[in-house]
């Protein structure tokens, strides 16, 4: 199997993990509050990402002195983006923030082409905004209002999904300094620190330090947790950060809205959720949009490589 073809199947089963998290933080939020879910998630996180170092399977190969020039990295995400959604979603309604979130793959366009100096066809654009419009389609068919939320709500959630976008682009520059596996690590380790510091620093200040402990010993929390922070945070960032290091970061932005789809038919499959007529049209949109944003990308690059062959 080729490195793009890898990167291609990486980038299928983020976008699976990703979309099948929603149930199991729905589950979460039923016996904790968000700040604590995300210490907890990060805590095992961290602590699934130390073990192979810990053991010597997985050498780090960054140096200390080379650490701050990642921190730009996990600012952007996790602390930003799941800091602005956390704050966003109380704001707004989900079905909203849906609809924004679906233009991750527009602003990563944007950026890439800007700060990375990828270049698209015009093929590759129109198919990435075929994939956000499924996207957009089915939250507007489920009813979702957008206006319905404040506009501070609005803001929050566009910067969020704007730190999202930040993260791809600075991901790709990043991955060709440092190896993928050093980027994931050092992403576990901020995030565990960060919301383990929030969390924490509340529970002192409010006299109830045992509480942040007390959702660990619900199963229903733990399994979730489980799930969200080794398969849904450690594992998906590897995943991404390797198919980062391998394909364009406006390629890669638009397998995001694959998780949508993924998550309607969790939704169908486990919850007993309707899938209606609009959900269907809505996913050929994405998988159109995705096949051919990878398609087309994949033509023009094996087009230039005959172009620069040919001058030689």
């Amino acid at each position: 199997m080729t490195p793009t073809k890898q990167a291609i199947l990486s980038a299928i089963l983020n976008s699976i993990i990703v979309g099948l998290s929603f149930i199991f933080v729905k589950m979460a939020l039923t016996v904790t509050n968000p700040i604590d879910t995300l210490a907890h998630r990060f805590t095992f996180a961290f602590a699934a990402a130390s073990i192979p170092v810990l053991f010597g399977w997985v050498r780090l190969t960054i140096k200390p002195k080379q650490i701050g020039a990642l921190l730009p990295l996990a600012v952007l995400y996790p602390t930003l983006f799941f800091t602005l959604q956390a704050f966003g979603l109380v704001y707004t309604t989900s079905s909203e923030a849906g609809i924004i979130q679906a233009t991750v793959p527009i602003f990563t366009l944007l950026l890439a082409s800007f700060l990375l100096k990828e270049s698209s066809t015009w093929l590759q654009k129109a198919s990435t905004f075929l994939s956000v419009s499924g996207v957009i389609y089915m939250f507007a068919m489920k009813g979702g209002a957008v206006g319905a939320g404040s506009s501070m709500g609005t803001v929050l959630i566009l910067l969020s999904a704007l730190s999202q976008a930040g993260y791809s682009v600075l991901a790709r520059k990043m991955t060709r300094s440092f190896h993928y596996i050093d980027i994931t690590f050092m992403v576990s380790l901020i995030g565990f620190l960060f919301f383990n510091g929030w969390a924490v620093s509340r529970h002192l200040a409010a006299g109830e330090l045992g509480t942040f402990w007390a959702p660990l010993g619900n199963p229903l929390f733990l399994a979730s947790i489980l799930f969200l922070g080794i398969l849904s945070s450690l594992v998906t960032s590897l995943l991404n950060n390797f198919a980062l290091s391998k394909l364009e970061a406006s390629r890669l932005s638009v397998f995001n809205n694959l998780s949508t789809l993924v998550t309607v038919v969790a939704g169908v499959l486990f919850l007993q959720e309707q899938l209606s007529f609009y959900h269907l049209l809505g996913g050929l949109l994405i998988i159109a949009g995705v096949i051919g944003t990878n398609y087309f990308g994949m033509k023009a690059k094996r087009s230039a490589s005959k172009a620069t062959s040919a001058s030689i």
